[in-house]
């Protein structure tokens, strides 16, 4: 967790904040506001590809409860002044919304650049965690350098791992419903 007092800024103030015109992700973390470069193609095709899955298997279930959005915006905490964009949520509202609360998200995937600081990936798994976001899943594929899937489960306050794989291992991943992922599809 970041060491240092709470910044300037609410969850009101990132929601007005017009968003960057590059397609950078605006977030806020602890009440200063973060700006990521515009994702690189492999990690919007990680990110797609994992849509893609999510979307099918809520099909196959007859979820029709479940929505798949990519990078939408998530209130996390007011308290906290934390609002983050995942890569892609399972939520269970509608979709007509310009950000999302918490409780309504069932699953949270984040695809980490080689940018994301320990200290900004800590947090943000922190902050998924005390707003109860049930199912986090992580995603790796530095450039050159094998994929590696994490699956992650919430437990009383804290994520439990219930899933690695590798590059080119296909397992089957925690959340809303059964997600067959193969790793390799990935990069």
């Amino acid at each position: 967790m970041i060491d240092h007092p709470l910044g300037p800024n609410t969850v009101d103030d990132w929601l007005a904040a017009e968003p960057p015109a590059d397609g950078s992700h605006l977030e806020l973390i602890l009440g200063y506001l973060h700006v990521a470069p515009p994702p690189s193609g492999s990690h919007q095709h990680a990110a797609f590809e994992l849509a893609v899955l999510l979307r099918n298997a809520i099909r196959v279930a007859k979820r029709h409860d479940l929505h798949v959005l990519p990078a939408v915006g998530v209130r996390i905490s007011s308290y906290f002044r934390t609002a983050l964009i995942p890569d892609v949520v399972v939520v269970d509202v509608d979709v007509h919304h310009v950000s999302f609360a918490p409780e309504n998200v069932l699953l949270a995937v984040e695809v980490w650049s080689p940018g994301n600081t320990r200290a900004e990936r800590e947090t943000k798994m922190a902050a998924y965690a005390a707003a109860g976001v049930p199912h986090v899943w992580i995603v790796e594929a530095p450039r050159g350098e094998p994929v590696k899937f994490w699956g992650y489960r919430l437990g009383e306050t804290e994520y439990r791992q219930e899933i690695y794989a590798g590059n080119g291992e296909t397992i089957t991943a925690p959340g809303p419903v059964p997600v067959e992922v193969d790793t390799s599809a990935l990069t």
